[in-house]
């Protein structure tokens, strides 16, 4: 009203307004007539909502707000429940898909699954959104109800994703809103149109490396009739852009979310798991066994003495650990809980194993009650897909910006018993097709981790290995592939063993005290640790050896950098690391990786050149 009075001069008042959360306002979902009830503003204000909730809407026009993961539960500014909304997601977007559900039931899936009830049977949705919907494995099943409910969709993708890296984050380049956001975006129109039958997608793009201000001209300067869309068709597994055209379904399937529940057995491994989810690493992690147990003291007592979560700033809470406090769970402090983690690609840390205090200990932890062997999978659409072999229990986020996935030789029932994981059928099928009953399931776990290690693999499925877990082929010379799957594990799970190499060391002999660099220069070969010491000598293939984007090298210079923990209580009581400390582990450990480094490169490079 007061924008219209500045426009035009006058006041006049507008009759339709409604006070009211539109995603309580469920009226297309048989709440009609109960929001004089809801909502008590007053009796004009839901009589407004009442008149509109019997009205036919057409269009439907918005840029839904987003707050998916807030940064820090404390701030209790979690993101509202809406369970009518959210069981219509569940009903469709999640009912059919097949990803784990993370993020489904952010406000952008919330508002689309509103809008789409709401909508009159011809009609018109027009969203300004992550663009997320066009391509993530998350919302193949939002895909697959789209082409159900609607008609048409086009589609703009405005890309600036920034939470990508490399060339990809390159090609994403600037975001549409001023470069202050960080996820990509794309303008959706969702067409129903009750005269036509079927489904079709036209597709249009921005081109790479456009920055922010391009992508605003682009908008601004083309009207819609006169944008390039394509017309695209989607495959049978709702993906609408980077179709891969190749025999990936004929492959056998590592392992299927099914086999957890106990449906199928038809897959290489029984279970699989994420690794260890703490959702409050910077206590319940550290770099120093003893400094880990003061922190878990500390948090353990101010636990317990909370009278709620709201009262007890000092606690790093989160929806699992608040719900546990609220059902009065304890947990005595205990230093034997004190375990060892691969928190990142060669970067061990301590962690405190807690059932009270680690949101998620594992999804299966069958795989990590024991010492085990384990193939960690990048299982995600933001890098590149690689594995590595541990022994240690891993962390959820072993791949900083995406999740692991694990699948393990053995699994451990509640008394301590081994059991195989790699299942009967997954046995039979290459004995079967090797015609070799000598093959042994430790043989099939060496041959997978040849196979993920594969150069023409991972180029040849990598649309696929974005999108879905691992498959595996069956190549020729089976004992071949297992004797290097064998060396290449028991190089990256003893890495800490392996023999040195020679890098020189040069010291500056400065009297100072030397600052923290851990730099490296690729093209001279050389890592500068601080202000005194440099390592020379690094041969250009151990740089070879990537992890998604950074060589194992660069993974050790990232994580024993000295960074500023984001807890305050932290960063008050316990910032104890520096890294003068361990400035010896580092420079013995960065000569080990090296070799572990050179090593695999030369495998890799022995698999054959073709498919």
């Amino acid at each position: 009203e007061y924008t219209y009075q500045q426009k035009t001069g006058k006041y006049q008042e507008f009759r339709n307004i409604c006070f009211v959360d539109t995603l309580d306002n469920t009226a297309a979902l048989n709440y009609r007539g109960k929001q004089s009830l809801m909502f008590g503003i007053s009796s004009e204000n839901a009589a407004r909502i009442k008149k509109q909730n019997e009205r036919t809407i057409s269009v439907i026009i918005g840029n839904p707000p987003y707050n998916a993961n807030q940064a820090n539960f404390n701030d209790f500014n979690r993101n509202r429940d809406y369970k009518e909304i959210d069981r219509r997601i569940k009903d469709t977007y999640v009912k059919n898909s097949t990803a784990q559900k993370t993020k489904v039931y952010d406000m952008y899936a919330r508002f689309i699954r509103w809008a789409s009830d709401r909508i009159d049977k011809d009609g018109i949705i027009a969203f300004v959104s992550n663009n997320s919907f066009i391509d993530s494995h998350t919302y193949d099943g939002f895909r697959k109800v789209v082409a159900e409910e609607f008609n048409e969709a086009h589609i703009i993708n405005l890309k600036g994703n920034a939470r990508t890296t490399g060339e990809r984050r390159r090609r994403e380049s600037g975001n549409i809103f001023s470069d202050q956001i960080r996820v990509g975006v794309a303008v959706y129109f969702l067409v129903k149109n009750s005269k036509k039958k079927g489904f079709k997608v036209y597709y249009n793009e921005i081109k790479d490396y456009a920055s922010a201000e391009d992508k605003k001209t682009y908008l601004r300067e083309n009207k819609f009739e006169d944008l390039a869309f394509e017309r695209i068709t989607p495959n049978e597994k709702h993906h609408w852009i980077d179709i891969a055209d190749n025999d990936f379904e004929s492959l056998l399937p590592l392992f299927d979310k099914r086999v957890k529940l106990g449906k199928s057995e038809n897959a290489v491994f029984k279970l699989y798991s994420l690794g260890v989810s703490t959702n409050r690493d910077e206590w319940i992690t550290d770099y120093s066994s003893d400094v880990l147990l003061k922190k878990m003291r500390l948090f353990i007592t101010e636990y317990d003495k909370a009278q709620t979560p709201e009262e007890s700033p000092l606690i790093k809470w989160s929806n699992t650990l608040s719900s546990r406090f609220l059902q009065k769970q304890k947990e005595p402090f205990d230093k034997k809980r004190v375990k060892p983690i691969l928190y990142r690609p060669y970067f061990k840390q301590f962690l405190y194993y807690s059932d009270l205090f680690i949101d998620r200990p594992a999804s299966a932890p069958e795989l990590f009650l024991r010492e085990n062997k384990t193939i960690l999978c990048r299982y995600g659409e933001r890098l590149d897909f690689y594995a590595l072999a541990t022994n240690y229990i891993p962390s959820l986020n072993f791949f900083s910006l995406e999740g692991a996935q694990a699948v393990s030789l053995y699994r451990y029932d509640k008394r301590g018993a081994r059991h195989d994981n790699i299942t009967i059928w997954g046995l039979m099928q290459f004995r079967q097709h090797y015609s070799n009953n000598k093959i042994t399931r430790e043989d099939i776990f060496h041959y997978t981790y040849a196979v993920l290690h594969h150069p023409v693999y991972r180029q040849k499925y990598a649309l696929n290995l974005k999108r879905e877990f691992p498959r595996l082929p069956f190549y020729e010379d089976f004992r071949q592939w297992a004797a290097w799957g064998k060396e290449l594990m028991e190089l990256h799970i003893n890495y800490e063993t392996a023999k040195p190499y020679r890098l020189k060391r040069v010291d500056a002999g400065s009297n100072s005290a030397p600052r923290p660099k851990l730099k490296a220069d690729k093209t001279a070969g050389t890592i500068e640790l601080d202000s005194e010491t440099i390592l020379q000598g690094v041969p250009a293939s151990a740089w070879e050896y990537k992890l998604g984007n950074r060589s194992a090298l660069e993974w050790i210079l990232d994580q024993y950098k000295e960074k500023k923990p984001s807890d305050a209580t932290i960063a008050e009581k316990f910032n104890a690391y520096r890294f003068a400390d361990y400035k010896e582990t580092v420079i013995d450990l960065l000569k080990r990786v090296c070799t572990v480094s050179v090593r695999t490169v030369e495998i890799t490079n022995q698999m054959p050149k073709e498919d």
